[in-house]
């Protein structure tokens, strides 16, 4: 690449002089910047800034107030765009949305704030990532627990091309959360029905991969502890899908002797009732309906993953 086309590519992402609001908006992202209310009230009490609410300012990436206040993470000037009609998913030149911003940031009230305004969980579909796979990667349990209840999709992946569909776009949220090591994302997840056995269900995706593993595999294979195994058993993942190769240079861990152990072993019938009820709630965030269930708090528990198989 030529200095003359990287330079090209800067004037393009500096805002044009020629712009009407580009001043207004500066101001108001300014006041953003500063985390002054008082002053960001005062700029939008006149149409002038108003009418610049969403233009977008700044030199290299230009941006939207609203996309900054959720980037840092400044909740009350986030509350008074959005009242004053800033739009909530509004995109920046990378295709992420203002909520996208604020989980990678990991400020929860403004994730909570942009939810409950109406912003889209999933984040932009011209964005390979998503909120949800960011938050399970970072291990952000409340974060993830507000994308989930707001309708999130459990079994987010990377979005490709069809062409260029592989492994890698298989690697969900589950499957992020177990390679990083986050376990109370990872149980999460499942809780709010991700597939225990791909995360990925798109049929021409697997079509494509020669050999898909299984969120078992990649536990194992990663060397995850005892407790994801357990998890995935417990939410009815196939234990007969991982193609194990058992000889006597095999370490025989306490995860894999778990799995050996499981393939000879029935599920008792209290486990394969809570499995047959989970699979039966039409919603996502499950924990609502299985509240109204007219059983026992024990058993509701039970049905929850919140009382141990002997009750």
């Amino acid at each position: 690449m030529s200095l003359m086309d990287i330079s090209k590519i800067f004037s393009l992402l500096q805002p044009k002089e020629e712009d009407e609001d580009n001043e207004q908006c500066q101001a108001l992202n300014n006041a953003v910047g500063a985390d002054d209310a008082t002053l960001l009230s005062e700029l939008l009490s006149q149409e002038s800034y108003r009418g610049s609410i969403n233009a977008r300012s700044g030199w290299g990436v230009p941006v939207t107030p609203l996309r900054s206040a959720a980037a840092l993470g400044h909740l009350r000037c986030l509350q008074l765009l959005l009242e004053h009609g800033a739009e909530i998913d509004s995109l920046d030149v990378k295709a992420q949305t203002p909520l996208f911003t604020a989980v990678s940031g990991k400020h929860l009230d403004c994730v909570v704030a942009l939810l409950k305004a109406g912003a889209d969980p999933n984040g932009s579909q011209y964005n390979n990532c998503s909120p949800v796979l960011t938050a399970a990667r970072e291990g952000d349990v409340d974060v993830l627990r507000e994308l989930l209840r707001f309708g999130a999709e459990v079994d987010a992946k990377p979005r490709v091309p069809e062409w260029a569909s592989n492994a890698t776009t298989c690697r969900g949220a589950l499957y992020i959360s177990a390679v990083y090591g986050h376990l109370g994302g990872f149980k999460l997840l499942l809780l709010h029905g991700a597939n225990p056995d791909y995360n990925c269900t798109d049929e021409k995706v697997l079509a494509r991969i020669k050999q898909p593993k299984t969120v078992l595999e990649v536990c194992l294979q990663y060397g995850c502890g005892v407790e994801y195994i357990q998890l995935l058993i417990d939410f009815g993942a196939d234990v007969f899908l991982p193609t194990l190769i058992i000889d006597k240079t095999t370490k025989q861990n306490e995860a894999l002797i778990l799995l050996l152990k499981e393939r000879v072993c029935p599920k008792t019938l209290m486990s394969q009732t809570r499995l047959a009820i989970r699979r039966r709630l039409p919603f996502a965030d499950k924990e609502p309906a299985i509240d109204i269930l007219d059983v026992p708090l024990i058993l509701r528990n039970y049905l929850k993953h919140e009382t141990s198989e002997h009750i």
